[in-house]
């Protein structure tokens, strides 16, 4: 009794799958309607891999070694051409413009940073890093540059800014440890 009400079931699922499946069996069952591929636009795959990109290069903090008495406290590098025109992206979006009708560029870009603020404030405990110092870094970045907006409907036309500017703030924060401090087996100090 017990295998016949094993083997019928056992039996439907064999019938079934036999009967979805198509060419080779060694391909198995086919998905139906779930096997057709979904297009997925540029635009979303462009937002997570800069997404990504801005992740794994700016978003992350630092831990570096205890400060010395004597030795320099100056910040990290300053910030890189890629960051500071990633910033004034966000800020001041360029894309999503329709081509040949309205579209808008910048041309001759010129950036200068200067270094506004660098301090360091007083040692505390930061869960899962211990006593470690905040050492800040502000730039000020000015972007210089000639905007061209292309007009293509009603009245094709195009605008030219020569003298464009923005300026956009970045700062720079990471970590000091403070004490006397023994890396783990993968720290570098």
């Amino acid at each position: 009794m017990s295998t016949k009400t094993f083997s019928l079931p056992l039996a439907v699922l064999v019938a079934v799958a036999v009967a979805s499946s198509t060419g080779c069996v060694a391909d198995g069952p086919s998905l139906g309607l779930l096997a057709l591929p979904i297009p997925v636009s540029p635009f979303f795959q462009k937002l997570k891999e800069d997404e990504f990109w801005i992740k794994e290069r700016y978003d992350r903090v630092p831990i570096l070694p205890p400060l010395t008495a004597g030795g320099p406290d100056t910040a990290l590098d300053p910030p890189s051409d890629d960051e500071v025109m990633r910033t004034l992206e966000r800020a001041l979006p360029l894309q999503g413009g329709l081509p040949f009708l309205h579209d808008t560029t910048r041309n001759n870009v010129r950036i200068v940073k200067e270094k506004i603020a660098d301090y360091v404030d007083p040692p505390r405990v930061y869960p899962l890093v211990g006593p470690a110092q905040l050492h800040h870094c502000h730039y000020k970045c000015t972007i210089y540059f000639t905007e061209i907006t292309h007009v293509g409907w009603p009245l094709p036309h195009t605008l030219r800014d020569e003298d464009a500017s923005e300026v956009v703030y970045i700062d720079h924060n990471h970590l000091h440890m403070v004490g006397n401090v023994e890396g783990g087996p993968l720290s570098n100090y």
